[in-house]
């Protein structure tokens, strides 16, 4: 047996998230099974290093599975392609050791939100964006996002029905940044809570366009009150970019 790493791309337009749910034919693991099983004649389970929710996007999204194949561990790629619907690409093949496992371990996450800040909805950026036709203010966005940064008790910025033990999490860094008629919201971490992107992007449009100061971003961390942050913004403005692993695979 051998233990093959993915890296994977997809638009999650199309799909009810990354992780396999029962009954649900249409995630990207269920996927990634199947186009496994096609390859190497067996039943594999892959496992995700973190999920992704319905609408959400990747460019680097990892995986591994176990397989007993006479396939080299660097062609899975090219096989792979050839049996998954093209909105799904493996970019990346490779062995790792067998006890690697991609949630085991301690890796730096990162994610893009984007904005889309103009006059008019474009209708080639509808599954990409989230469309805000109101002024936003970057400078006030950029001096929010500030308080984010470290090690932090994120409850405000968590979904309610999040089953995570702990809300303790770490923002090594958080940019925000406009190209021409688009504000992107950059995030990195150890790790990320159940719509925690998407609540920090969803705030910080609040604080863009002025319904807050952007000092209430301290004030709302330390709430630790879900109620105190601003609204979850839509899942399609959020990309899964990818991971650094400390011991990389």
């Amino acid at each position: 047996m051998n233990r093959i790493y993915l890296t994977v791309a997809y638009d999650g337009t199309a799909y009810h998230g990354s992780a396999l749910q029962t009954g649900q034919p249409e995630t990207i693991e269920a996927y990634l099974n199947r186009a496994v099983k096609g390859a190497t004649g067996t039943e594999s389970e892959v496992i995700g290093a973190s999920r992704t929710d319905a609408g959400v996007h990747a460019r680097g999204a990892v995986f591994v599975f176990d397989a007993d194949s006479p396939i080299p561990p660097d062609r899975f790629v090219h096989v792979l392609n050839k049996l998954l619907p093209r909105d799904i690409r493996v970019v990346e093949s490779h062995e790792v050791p067998r006890d690697f496992h991609p949630r085991q371990v301690s890796a730096r996450k990162t994610y893009a939100y984007r904005i889309l800040n103009a006059s008019y909805e474009d209708p080639t950026r509808i599954n990409y964006t989230w469309y805000v036709p109101r002024d936003l203010d970057l400078a006030a966005m950029q001096w929010a996002g500030g308080y984010l940064v470290g090690e932090h008790d994120f409850t405000s910025f968590c979904n309610v029905d999040s089953t995570a033990q702990s809300h303790i999490r770490t923002i090594y860094g958080l940019g925000v940044s406009r190209r021409e008629d688009e504000i992107v919201i950059t995030v990195t971490g150890s790790g990320f809570l159940y719509n925690m992107v998407r609540i920090i992007a969803g705030t910080l449009a609040q604080i863009g366009w002025g319904w807050r100061p952007p000092e209430a971003m301290g004030e709302i961390l330390a709430a630790c009150d879900r109620s105190a942050a601003g609204c979850t913004a839509p899942p399609q403005g959020l990309m899964l970019m990818g991971y650094r692993f400390d011991n990389e695979a």
